[in-house]
């Protein structure tokens, strides 16, 4: 898994972000989803560094083997977008581009949106922002994403996961790779990360929301060229009719479309999206 690049540990102000890197060229950051790892990339990050960029695949703060926010506010999109953001210059990249699937997802958005001058290209994988969402909370967003409002409570998600991960989950070796699966087991086993995951969720409905309204009502919109994707075979359409609809508004360029996918298209329709992410990164104007 991930042949030819390094797994790493490295320190930024708020704690360890674990990591793997590989290739050469123009920066590119892999924001993964819940309740995976980094290495729900494992497929995919070798084609895009065969392709002739560096990648880097991270656990999330709060996921996996990165550290954990030590408090409610830690956990916001805008505390992790400002951890990525020094991560990424202890690492020597000024200028890069961002990939987020999922939760990864509004870390991606938030990560842009405060840092215009160094986000030059991003791509949202099966998400719109946390604001949109919300607000188009109907009978079936409720009965789709009912977690949204479970994880919100104290305590007992981490209770109910923790009680049998593995059904709360599932997933197989054979869907995701012995090593994927391994290292996703180990995260959803672990109690902090259960909890850091399920902070993730609690503070969309608090702090994550009132900052997309903030954006929103100063009139404030991504200054990169934005991709989004979305999985045919999952509810982003069934939800929300054309998410590109819904994204053109907070974008000055946009483009995308479906993958015939289930919700984890990184590891079900890797070519694909690789594909579909190497043409939108080569087609944008490149950064240092």
């Amino acid at each position: 898994m991930f042949e030819g690049f390094e797994l790493e540990t490295v320190a930024i102000s708020d704690g360890q972000i674990r990591l793997r890197r590989g290739g050469s060229g123009p920066p590119l950051l892999l924001l993964h989803g819940h309740p995976r790892t980094h290495t729900t990339w494992h497929l995919v990050a070798p084609i895009l560094a065969a392709a002739g960029f560096t990648v880097i695949c991270l656990d999330l703060p709060g996921f996996g083997g990165s550290f954990q926010p030590a408090d409610h506010a830690g956990s916001s999109k805008r505390a992790k977008a400002r951890a990525l953001a020094e991560l990424m210059s202890r690492l020597g990249h000024r200028r890069f581009a961002v990939v987020g699937h999922d939760r990864g997802s509004y870390t991606a958005f938030r990560l842009a949106m405060d840092n215009p001058g160094r986000v030059a290209a991003l791509a949202v994988l099966d998400g719109v922002p946390i604001l949109e969402a919300l607000e188009r909370c109907t009978e079936n967003f409720a009965r789709a994403w009912w977690h949204w409002f479970f994880f919100a409570v104290p305590e007992k998600p981490e209770r109910a996961i923790l009680a049998d991960p593995q059904a709360w989950y599932g997933g197989s070796p054979e869907a995701m790779g012995r090593e994927n699966f391994a290292d996703f087991q180990a995260a959803i086993r672990d109690p902090a990360v259960v909890h850091g995951m399920v902070e993730d969720y609690r503070v969309s409905l608090t702090l994550d929301r009132a900052d997309d309204a903030a954006d929103r009502a100063a009139g404030r919109r991504l200054a990169c060229p934005t991709l989004c994707l979305w999985s045919k075979r999952d509810d982003l359409e069934l939800l929300y009719g054309d998410p590109l609809a819904i994204w053109k508004p907070w974008t000055g360029s946009l483009e995308g479309g479906a993958i015939d996918s289930g919700h984890h298209m990184a590891e079900e329709a890797p070519d694909e999206l690789a594909r579909r992410l190497l043409a939108f990164f080569r087609a944008v104007a490149s950064w240092p």
